[in-house]
């Protein structure tokens, strides 16, 4: 029944959108609305729209024009609207949905979860721009620039998770959004990864508790997937020292092909003609497509 109501929520919003820019004020529909439309959430709490929140634009003439409030302002609610679904939550939403991320976030997303600033959400609810400064002007040009993503690369992913969270679920995730991190701008990939380590994390939870005969087979699997964001990064030399320490507790047949992988992609970024020849036969057309892109990137 609960489901039905959801769904009938999101098409009365889908449906009204074009006549109504006013926020929404259910975070679980945003997230379902989120998923639907690939986009990010954008949240704020509701006890900081009840202050100005100044926000400047550029105009045709390269100037600057400076909005008075963000809640307030007509155009400025279509243009969230258009690239991202906004809502407002309740203060009383705040020690519940806390109790979500305590003590499993990094001190400066707990930090970000409970200030007045402006919150990029994914579909899962998980902040995103756990790096943004916040400054004394939003500048809405380059919030919409770095995080109004199109997340339609995640959205089987998303989906997945959303109906069983477990191992594989949360692991799937978690590579698809450091595929993800390749193609947004260099200035929030390193948030990308961190949200990436967030389902990697909740994955490697869930092989404690979940009962499988393959458990050093999946464990080895999401230490490789946590190598594989140093060469996102541009450490390729991390990279083959980590691999190093692996062999020698040898690497389990089903996860050589990510090894090879590793190897080739690291080899590549350092220009090792040498052992890219040795390593690029032992590679996947799919993966030497996407190795390319981590290549691209880093140089």
């Amino acid at each position: 029944m609960k489901n039905l109501i959801i769904r009938a929520s999101l098409i009365f919003f889908t449906v009204n959108l074009s006549y109504s820019q006013e926020w929404m004020t259910s975070l679980e529909i945003a997230q379902k609305l989120a998923l639907m439309q690939n986009k990010t959430v954008l949240m704020v709490w509701e006890e900081a729209t009840k202050y100005p929140y100044l926000v400047y634009v550029d105009d045709e003439k390269g100037g600057t024009i400076v909005i008075g409030n963000l809640f307030e302002d007509e155009k400025i609610s279509q243009l969230i609207w258009k690239n991202f679904v906004p809502v407002i939550v309740s203060e009383s939403q705040h020690a519940s949905l806390y109790e979500k991320v305590k003590g499993k976030r990094k001190q400066r997303y707990i930090d970000k979860f409970n200030d007045d600033s402006i919150k990029i959400m994914d579909a899962n609810g998980n902040i995103i721009n756990t790096s943004y400064v916040t400054e004394d002007y939003l500048d809405i040009a380059k919030l919409i620039k770095n995080y109004a993503l199109n997340t339609q690369l995640v959205t089987l992913e998303l989906e997945a998770y959303k109906k069983e969270k477990n191992f594989y679920s949360a692991y799937y995730l978690a590579s698809k959004y450091l595929d993800l991190s390749v193609y947004v701008n260099e200035a929030i990939r390193s948030e990308i990864i961190d949200l990436s380590n967030i389902y990697l994390d909740e994955a490697i939870d869930f092989l404690e508790i979940e009962a499988t005969e393959d458990k050093s087979t999946l464990k080895q699997r999401a230490e490789l997937l946590k190598i594989q964001e140093y060469l996102i990064l541009n450490r390729p030399k991390r990279v083959l020292r980590e691999l190093k320490k692996m062999e020698a507790e040898n690497i389990e047949s089903t996860n050589e092909a990510l090894v090879n992988f590793l190897y080739y992609t690291a080899y590549s970024i350092l220009k090792d003609e040498k052992n890219i020849e040795l390593w690029k036969t032992k590679v996947s057309l799919l993966n030497l497509k996407k190795a390319q892109m981590i290549i691209n990137i880093n140089t």
